[in-house]
């Protein structure tokens, strides 16, 4: 009770003092506000806004009900959702944060998912993409394109196991206690008697009754998707403008510092080098800074605690990451504080994942070659990104569409004193 009175007074406080701090430093302020732009107008707007809008026109196309459908047998054993949740698996893990958060979002406001569901499967597919793991973070920053692949095995297979720690998220609690928010666009669950072709008509028929259910011309569908999605990439846009500035007044007002020290001590005592404590003060707070100075750590810092630096940043987030997801979830009834927990388990499984994955990968001598050729400030084309995005998604959803497939076969495979 005592935080929950002083919240709001000691927020008042924080947010005179930024001010304070911005009239006594306008030039820095602008110049950090336009760096956040610069970022946003370069790189997240042509890099997200097309996901946004495509995701968009899926959902009312019934495509994410037509994959429900199909991909249900592998999700729901493995990560206790349905299997729309493979779906935005797959567009979380291509486009990066916030496209999983965002797809979570629109799946329980048309009731395909519980609460308890949607937090389990925010927290697994908000992750870095491909394009700039591959060719920012490696190329861009580490100068070393063959780190893509530890990065890769560390950032993903971390949020993996993620989603299989998550499946394991509510399940105490029994049947959900928040009913959907919309039960108009709830899907029907397939039978367990619906194997290979029944299972596709299952799917088609899902996908023809979503796409009836919503009725919008592809005009319409396309207007709305634009402006929806507009709405958001401003959102996302203004939040990476205002923790740019917010590190800036940080930084000029001595309180990076001090967190540079308090960090490095912390690292000392863990037996790790202190010099990475501006990767990972820089990480917490944004994700492109963080990485970067993971890459420009000092030469007497061996690579490999570099790369997990960057790992456990990549996997974090940033709170300008966090800020993003939360003003989707907020009214959608999914909690805040589930993710919260699932960033920080997947950062340090990351950065643990690499440190023991070094050796065997390093010395087995594979590479990885980035995805697309850095451009300024370590950023790849967004022509060319959106390109390779593409192709990983078409990978991604073939690969989830065999194991699902697989998996109703295994089914099928009469067991020992199972009566048939």
């Amino acid at each position: 009770m005592i935080l929950k009175k002083n919240y709001s007074p000691l927020l008042g406080v924080l947010l005179a003092g930024c001010m304070l701090l911005m009239l006594l430093n306008p030039a820095s302020s602008l110049d950090a506000a336009l760096r956040g732009l610069s970022v946003w107008w370069d790189v997240l707007f042509p890099s997200l806004f097309p996901f946004f809008v495509i995701s968009e026109m899926m959902l009312g196309f019934g495509v994410v009900h037509l994959f429900g459908a199909l991909l249900d047998p592998l999700m729901r054993p493995l990560f206790n959702i349905p299997g729309s949740g493979g779906f935005v698996a797959a567009m979380g893990y291509v486009s990066g944060y916030p496209v999983g958060a965002r797809l979570t979002a629109k799946l329980r406001e048309q009731g395909l998912l519980t609460r308890v569901q949607g937090e389990r499967l925010v927290a697994f597919t908000t992750s870095s993409d491909p394009i700039f793991l591959l060719g920012a973070v490696s190329v861009g920053f580490f100068h070393n394109a063959s780190l893509g692949l530890i990065l890769a095995l560390a950032h993903y297979g971390g949020g993996f196991l993620v989603g299989l720690l998550m499946s394991f998220h509510g399940r105490q609690e029994g049947s959900p206690s928040v009913p959907p928010l919309s039960a108009p666009g709830k899907a029907q669950k397939p039978s367990a008697s619906a194997k290979g072709t029944g299972r596709l008509r299952l799917a088609l028929r899902s996908m023809a009754e979503a796409r009836q259910r919503d009725g919008r011309s592809v005009g319409e569908l396309l207007k709305g998707a634009v402006q929806s999605s507009l709405q958001l990439i401003i959102v996302v846009g203004g939040l990476v403008v205002f923790f740019n500035v917010l590190m800036e007044l940080m930084n000029r007002a001595g309180i990076m510092s001090a967190l540079f020290s308090f960090t490095g001590g912390l690292l000392s005592l863990a037996g790790f080098p202190a010099e990475l404590s501006t990767a990972l003060v820089s990480g917490l707070f944004e994700v492109t800074l963080g990485a970067r100075s993971a890459g420009a750590a000092a030469a007497s810092v061996p690579l490999q605690f570099k790369v997990a630096a960057a790992a456990w940043v990549l996997s974090w987030g940033g709170l300008s990451v966090h800020a993003q997801v939360a003003s989707i979830l907020n009214g959608t009834g999914l909690r805040y504080l589930p993710f919260l927990a699932a960033r920080l388990v997947h950062a340090f499984l990351s950065a643990g994942l690499v440190l023991l994955l070094w050796k065997p990968v390093t010395h087995s001598g594979l590479g990885m070659a980035p995805s697309a050729a850095p451009a300024v400030a370590g950023f790849p084309p967004p022509i060319s990104g959106f390109a390779a995005s593409l192709s990983w998604l078409g990978m991604l959803l073939a690969t989830a569409l065999l194991l699902s497939f697989l998996m109703l076969l295994l089914r099928r495979i009469p067991r020992p004193g199972r009566r048939q």
